[in-house]
């Protein structure tokens, strides 16, 4: 599915309960909200402001990628799912088959950002360098004008929506090399490039931090304003999904999410872009 078709999506409940109806879900006092541990960071920042200006709800929240939440939206066992993709065709009929309807709700912008050891001289590739580096074509670090050193590539996991949109976005579907180190979160990629002068890796922009070098692509830096603009070639929308339009408690998180005054504070305060503010 192309990723400018944003679809909806929701799940409620909590990973450890039996499935809920929506009208009992989202009646609770208690908000479950399961998924992309790219989203996870904005969540738990905004939680904490959130839960404070409302005591009488609680918000629990998990990571586990972007398929995992969208996997319990669809049995009911989460209220909000978090994704950094749109929900994928078998996922939508998946849903349909349970009579959920998954609706999509922006919450910021993100750059994917290509990562490597800060000691690495290598500090900019283009699209198709990284796509023959993932697909294992490019091997070494003096191909593309670094030392000599074998590439050590580090990936998302396949339930990720981060890899996701890797996958479309630099290796158009081709094949990431079977020999790649896949981690589950983007910390843990963080921590396997720090740990290793020859790896390469990819993080969402509010991962990046000093402990590693984030990549120029394709001439083009990964700046918050590139990212709005689309300018930067791996950039996404971060996605909560619900089960139909939110209500109650669901609804008022996902109004605080979008409060320019609020919850878009937090998405700036995680590192993420916020969306631009409607006239």
């Amino acid at each position: 599915m192309s990723l400018g078709k944003v679809l909806g999506v929701a799940v409620l409940g909590s990973a450890l309960l039996a499935p809920l109806s929506p009208a009992t879900v989202q009646a609770s006092s208690q908000v479950v909200i399961n998924g992309s541990t790219t989203v996870l960071p904005v969540v738990q920042k905004a939680s904490e402001s959130f839960m404070a200006a409302h005591p009488n709800v609680a918000l629990s929240i998990s990571g586990g990628g972007s398929g995992n939440g969208i996997k319990a939206l669809i049995e009911g066992q989460c209220d909000i799912a978090m994704s950094s993709r749109v929900i994928a065709d078998k996922e939508s009929k998946a849903a349909a088959a349970k009579k959920v309807n998954p609706v999509a709700t922006a919450i910021a912008f993100d750059a994917i950002v290509p990562v490597v050891h800060t000691t690495n001289p290598v500090k900019a590739l283009t699209s198709a360098q990284l796509r023959d580096i993932y697909a294992g074509k490019i091997k070494n670090w003096k191909e593309v004008g670094g030392k000599d050193g074998k590439i050590v590539v580090i990936s998302r996991d396949t339930s990720s929506g981060t890899f996701e949109c890797w996958n479309e976005l630099i290796m158009h579907k081709t094949r990431v090399m079977p020999a790649a180190l896949m981690q589950a979160s983007n910390g843990a990629v963080v921590q396997a490039v720090a740990k290793n002068p020859n790896a390469i890796g990819y993080i969402g922009l509010g991962y990046l931090d000093k402990t590693v070098h984030g990549m120029t692509v394709d001439g083009i830096k990964a700046t918050p304003e590139n990212a709005v603009s689309r300018t930067w070639p791996i950039s996404r929308e971060l996605l909560l999904y619900t089960n139909g339009q939110p209500q109650g408690n669901v609804k008022m998180f996902m109004d605080y999410m979008l409060d320019p005054t609020k919850g878009q504070k937090d998405v700036v305060a995680a590192g993420y872009v916020p969306m631009p503010v409607k006239k």
